[in-house]
């Protein structure tokens, strides 16, 4: 089987995929799990196969590709080598919660449990604050607001005087000091009362 049997949709993101993105996944493909293969991945890989997902996700839902059973395992095959890839790789929060909205309509918590360890371990403050910012779905926004209070204090007040991000930033510090006992966080809080109470 090919792409060309995956749909027209899946053929043209195929066809518009750059050679080292084609030969990564295709590597991804074959193989074997205990070795991941060296990649080389960059924003435009982020988009690319993101954009391959989609398209493979809604020709696996069509009802005449589940008909059809070896062409339906063949593209959940490759969905969820997309999904291996962009799990190892992507700091991204349009990803994530590609990702994670995928994963809660599969009921996969264990995938949720993988893609959030990912997030702690790669992805910035600011790209965790664009996931809360982003996303309308109130799982994964708790998610977001989750990790960032794991974060560090310090690093949370580098984007606290940035106006999209001040409020959730606000947030976290409150949910640090009164949660967590974090007696940073506290003090952080007092400090941004007053400033405010003088303004």
């Amino acid at each position: 089987m090919t792409i060309k049997d995956f749909g027209a949709r899946v053929e043209r993101v195929w066809e518009g995929l750059r050679p080292g993105t084609k030969k990564m996944l295709v590597g991804a493909m074959q193989a074997n799990l205990t070795s991941k293969p060296k990649l080389s991945y960059d924003a435009q890989s982020d988009w690319e196969l993101s954009e391959l997902l989609s398209a493979l996700d809604e020709q696996a839902n069509s009802s005449e590709v589940k008909k059809n059973v070896e062409k339906f395992r063949e593209i959940r095959h490759l969905a969820e080598t997309v999904v291996d890839v962009l799990e190892a790789q992507s700091e991204s929060a349009e990803v994530f919660i590609q990702l994670a909205e995928r994963a809660l309509k599969q009921r996969d918590y264990r995938q949720i449990d993988k893609i959030t360890d990912a997030l702690l371990e790669r992805f910035s403050v600011g790209e965790m604050c664009e996931i809360v910012r982003q996303t309308e779905n109130p799982a994964i926004r708790a998610l977001g607001f989750e990790t960032l209070a794991l974060m560090p204090t310090q690093k949370l007040l580098e984007l606290i005087d940035d106006p999209l991000y001040d409020e959730i930033i606000r947030n976290v510090i409150e949910q640090q000091a009164f949660e967590f006992e974090n007696e940073q966080a506290r003090q952080i809080l007092e400090q941004m009362d007053m400033l405010e109470a003088g303004e």
